[in-house]
């Protein structure tokens, strides 16, 4: 997958979460989790456009770093949404499935920018 395809992938993803977000229960508990899922989906499509953007290496691979983490914490939050039945559904479990392919995409990334790192 190109890089165009990826910032098109990871803003799809973005804006996706926020619609999602916008749908939440208004109890206290949904709120608080779409506060912090509002802050962590779209930072993947953000730290992804930063790292694009690097000016080294070292510079890609931490902004791929952040990404990477980012997109670990928003599947928490999903997670978290689905197994307290906050939300139910197909549309959470396909936001889940998308957000462990893009943590999966990041990861490798990561793993690979490291290694050309040490080189």
């Amino acid at each position: 997958m190109g890089n165009e395809e990826l910032r098109d992938r990871f803003y799809a993803f973005a804006l996706e979460i926020v619609k999602f977000v916008r749908k939440l229960p208004k109890e206290m508990v949904a709120r608080e989790i779409g506060k912090q899922l509002i802050k962590s989906g779209p930072s993947v499509a953000a730290n992804y456009e930063e790292a694009t953007g690097g000016f080294s290496k070292e510079d890609f691979t931490y902004k791929m770093s952040i990404a990477f983490k980012e997109a670990k914490e928003t599947l928490l939050w999903l997670r978290l949404l689905r197994d307290a039945e906050i939300v139910t559904g197909d549309n959470i479990y396909r936001l889940i499935k998308e957000s462990e392919e893009i943590r999966n995409i990041l990861g490798k990334s990561v793993t690979t920018a490291k290694k050309k790192n040490r080189k």
